[in-house]
C-alpha cells in the first residue's frame, strides 16, 4: 500500500473515531446540533466501508498489497451512494422511503446492495457472501420456492429501497450494535496490545505458575483467556500470545500438538469470558433488549466451568506424565512485572466497573481507554507512545473497523431478506413441526447447524443468522431467551476447535510446526467438556444465575463436580487417586463408566423428565465409585511394588 493510501485511511479512520466519540458523548449537541441515528450509521458506513475496499484486496494475497483501479472504483462508488443517503436521511424518515422508494433512491440503492455483497465477501470469505446474497435477493424468489419456506415474491425497487433505508436489513441490529457499543470496546482492545497488555498477561501468567507442574500450559490459559476476552478473535489470539506459550510448554516436556491444542482451547475460551466477548455479545444484548452487563453476568458460571475444566485437564496430564515447571531463573519477578503493568489490571478494573456497576455500556470503553493511554504515556518507560505507536494504533483500529463493519452489513440484510417475506416468524413454526415440539431435538438440530456454519462464517455472523432462523423456536419450545442465544454463541465457537476446518487449531499448528488435523482432533480432546457445557446450562437456567439461589448454588456446585470428574478421566489422572487403569486399550475402556457418571451429575435433573439432581448424582456416584475404588487399589498394590499400572513414563 502507497504511503497515499496509508495516510488517506490513517485520516478516515482519525474521523470516525472523532464522529463515534461525539455520537457516545453528544458533544455537538451543545452546538445546537445532533447527527440522527440513520445519518451516522449512513455516515459509519461511508467511512469503513470504502477502507475496505482499499486494505483487503479483490483476491485473497499474502502481504502487502496495493489497491487496483477496481477497488479504487469501488470505494469512491460507496462514497458517493452512501452520501447520497447522509444527504437525504430526514426524507427517508419522513417520508417512509424504505417502503416507498423513489426512482433514483432505487438506482443508488441497488448499487449499494451490490456493494455490501462484496464488502461481506471481502471481510468474511466466499461462503458469509453466497449466504448473504441467497437471503437478501429471497424476496424477489420467495414465491417460486417450496411450500414450508415460500412466500410472497416482491418487485425488485422496494426489496433495494428496503436494503439501503429500512432500520431492518443493512442498518439492522448488527450494524447499530457495532457503531453504539462494540467501536469502543475496539479502541480498547486495540489500545491494549499496542501498550504492552499481551506481554504483561504472559509475563504476569509466568510469574504466578510457571513453576508449577504443567506450568507453561497454565500459564497458556490464563494469558490467553485475558487476552482472548479483549481482543475478541481466537485466530489473533493464538498467533500473539501461543508464539511465546507453545515454545515454553514444548520446553516443560509437551508434545507439539498437545501445546498447539492447549493454546487453540485457551484463546476460544477467551472469546467466551467476559467482561468483553466480541461483537456477538454485544448484538446478543440488542437482540435480547437487555444491557450486555446482564450478557456478562450470565456468561460468568460457563466460561469459569470452561476453564476450570481446562486446568484439571492440564493438571492431571502434568501429574500423570511427571511435566515439572520451569526453573525460577527463567521465569520472570512478579513485583517487576507488576511495576511494569499494572496500569492495565487498573484500566480493565475501570472497565468492569462502568459496565457492572454504574452500568454505562457505551461509555465504559471510552473513560478505559483514555485512562489507559494517560497512564501508559506517564508510567511506562518501554510502551510510551511516539508518533509511530500512534499510527500503528491507527492503522490496527482501521481494518478491524473495516473488517466487522463489512460483515455486520452483509449480515444485516440477510436479516432484511427474512423480515421483508415474513419468513423468520413462519420458520419457528416448521422448526417446531420437525422437532415434534421436542426441545432436546431443537437443541440438537441447534447445535449441529451452529457447528456447521461456525466452519465457513465468522462466529459474529453465524451466531446472529441462528439467532433469527434457530433461537424463537427454542425460546417457544420453553427454554429460556438469555440461556439460548449462548447456547447458539456456544456453538458456533466450537468450530475454532473441531475438524475439518478448525480455524484456532490450524493456527496454533503454524506456529508449533505440527501436523494441522492432527492438532484439531488434539483440541477436541483437551476442550472437551465445552461440547456438553451449552446443554447444561441451556438446560438448567440456574448456571447462568436464572432462578432462586439456593437452586443456582446447588446447579454451581454439582457442575463443578461434574466437569471435574469429567477432565481428570479424559486425562487418566484423578488428584488423590492417581493414574485411572493405565494406558493400551484397557484403560479408555475403563474410563468410559467415569466419565459417564460426570456427565450425569453435571447434568441438571431437567436433562432427564422425571429425575432431580439428587437422584442424577446418585446415579453418577454409583457408576464413577466403583472404577474409582478400583483405579486406588491398583495404583496402591503398584506403589508397594506388586504390579505396574502402566507407562507411567509416556510423554505427553
Amino acid at each position: 500500500m502507497g504511503p497515499a493510501t496509508r495516510w488517506l485511511i490513517r485520516l478516515v479512520t482519525l474521523v470516525l473515531i472523532v464522529l463515534a466519540i461525539n455520537q457516545a458523548f453528544n458533544f455537538s449537541a451543545r452546538l445546537g446540533h445532533t447527527l440522527i441515528e440513520q445519518q451516522y450509521l449512513y455516515t459509519v458506513l461511508m467511512f469503513t466501508i470504502p477502507v475496505l475496499f482499499l486494505t483487503y484486496p479483490l483476491h485473497a494475497t499474502r502481504g502487502d498489497f496495493r489497491p487496483t483501479l477496481l477497488d479504487w472504483g469501488l470505494a469512491a462508488l460507496s462514497v458517493g451512494c452512501l452520501g447520497f443517503f447522509i444527504y437525504h436521511s430526514y426524507s427517508i424518515i419522513s417520508y417512509g422511503w424504505e417502503m416507498q422508494p423513489p426512482r433514483d433512491t432505487v438506482i443508488v440503492g441497488a448499487v449499494l446492495w451490490a456493494l455490501g455483497v462484496e464488502a461481506s465477501r471481502r471481510a468474511g470469505g466466499w461462503i458469509l457472501a453466497g449466504i448473504v446474497l441467497l437471503f437478501s435477493t429471497y424476496p424477489l424468489y420467495a414465491d417460486m420456492v417450496p411450500g414450508p419456506i415460500s412466500a410472497f415474491a416482491s418487485p425488485f425497487e422496494f426489496v433495494a429501497g428496503y436494503h439501503a433505508m429500512s432500520l431492518e436489513s443493512m442498518m439492522g441490529i448488527p450494524l447499530r450494535a457495532f457503531a453504539n457499543l462494540v467501536f469502543g470496546f475496539i479502541l480498547f482492545g486495540v489500545a491494549l496490545e499496542h501498550t504492552g497488555a499481551g506481554r504483561f498477561f504472559i509475563n504476569l501468567a509466568f510469574a504466578l505458575l510457571g513453576h508449577v507442574r504443567g506450568g507453561p500450559a497454565k500459564v497458556s490459559i490464563i494469558s490467553s483467556g485475558l487476552m482472548g476476552s479483549l481482543s475478541g478473535s481466537v485466530v489473533t489470539n493464538v498467533m500473539t500470545t501461543g508464539v511465546m506459550t507453545i515454545p515454553a510448554m514444548r520446553r516443560s516436556g509437551m508434545k507439539g500438538v498437545t501445546a498447539a491444542g492447549i493454546e487453540t482451547c485457551a484463546s476460544t475460551g477467551g472469546v467466551l469470558m467476559p467482561p468483553v466477548m466480541g461483537a456477538a455479545a454485544f448484538v446478543m444484548a440488542s437482540f435480547l433488549q437487555t444491557s450486555y452487563s446482564s450478557i456478562a453476568l450470565a456468561a460468568a458460571i460457563p466460561a469459569f466451568l470452561y476453564f476450570f475444566g481446562l486446568f484439571i485437564q492440564i493438571d492431571a496430564r502434568a501429574a500423570r506424565d511427571g511435566l515439572s515447571g520451569l526453573p525460577a531463573a527463567e521465569l520472570p519477578s512478579l513485583r517487576q512485572t507488576l511495576k511494569e503493568g499494572w496500569h492495565h489490571i487498573f484500566a480493565i478494573a475501570l472497565l468492569i466497573f462502568m459496565l457492572l456497576w454504574l452500568r454505562r455500556e457505551a461509555l465504559a470503553p471510552y473513560h478505559a481507554t483514555a485512562v489507559l493511554l494517560i497512564v501508559n504515556q506517564v508510567v511506562s518507560r518501554k510502551y510510551r507512545w511516539g508518533l509511530r505507536e500512534v499510527w500503528a494504533f491507527v492503522d490496527s483500529a482501521a481494518r478491524l473497523f473495516a473488517n466487522l463493519a463489512g460483515i455486520l452489513a452483509g449480515v444485516g440484510m440477510i436479516i432484511g431478506g427474512l423480515s421483508f417475506t415474513g419468513l423468520a416468524g413462519t420458520l419457528v413454526n416448521d422448526l417446531l413441526f420437525i422437532a415434534g415440539g421436542e426441545p432436546y431435538v431443537l437443541l440438537v438440530m441447534g447445535a449441529v447447524t451452529s457447528l456447521i456454519l461456525g466452519v465457513g462464517m465468522p462466529a459474529t455472523a453465524c451466531y446472529i443468522f441462528l439467532a433469527i432462523m434457530l433461537a424463537p423456536a427454542l425460546v417457544q419450545a420453553g427454554l429460556e431467551p438469555m440461556a439460548v442465544h449462548l447456547f447458539i454463541f456456544y456453538w458456533g465457537m466450537l468450530s475454532y476447535i473441531t475438524p475439518p476446518l478448525a480455524l484456532g487449531a490450524f493456527a496454533a499448528a503454524s506456529v508449533a510446526q505440527t501436523p494441522p488435523m492432527q492438532t484439531g482432533f488434539e483440541s477436541m480432546k483437551i476442550g472437551s467438556v465445552i461440547y456438553f457445557i451449552p446443554f447444561f446450562f441451556v438446560l438448567d437456567p440456574g448456571l447462568i444465575l436464572v432462578g432462586a439461589w439456593p437452586n443456582v448454588v446447588l446447579s454451581i456446585c454439582l457442575a463443578i463436580f461434574g466437569v471435574f470428574v469429567f477432565a481428570s478421566a479424559i486425562q487418566g489422572y484423578m488428584p488423590g487417586i492417581g493414574r485411572l487403569f493405565g494406558g493400551g486399550y484397557a484403560g479408555p475402556l475403563l474410563r468410559l463408566p467415569v466419565l459417564a457418571g460426570a456427565i450425569l451429575i453435571a447434568l441438571p435433573g431437567e436433562g432427564i423428565p422425571g429425575w432431580s439432581d439428587i437422584e442424577l448424582l446418585s446415579a453418577g456416584l454409583a457408576l464413577i465409585l466403583p472404577f474409582l475404588a478400583a483405579a486406588f487399589a491398583v495404583n496402591r498394590r503398584a506403589r508397594s511394588g506388586s504390579v505396574l499400572p502402566g507407562r507411567s513414563s509416556e510423554r505427553a
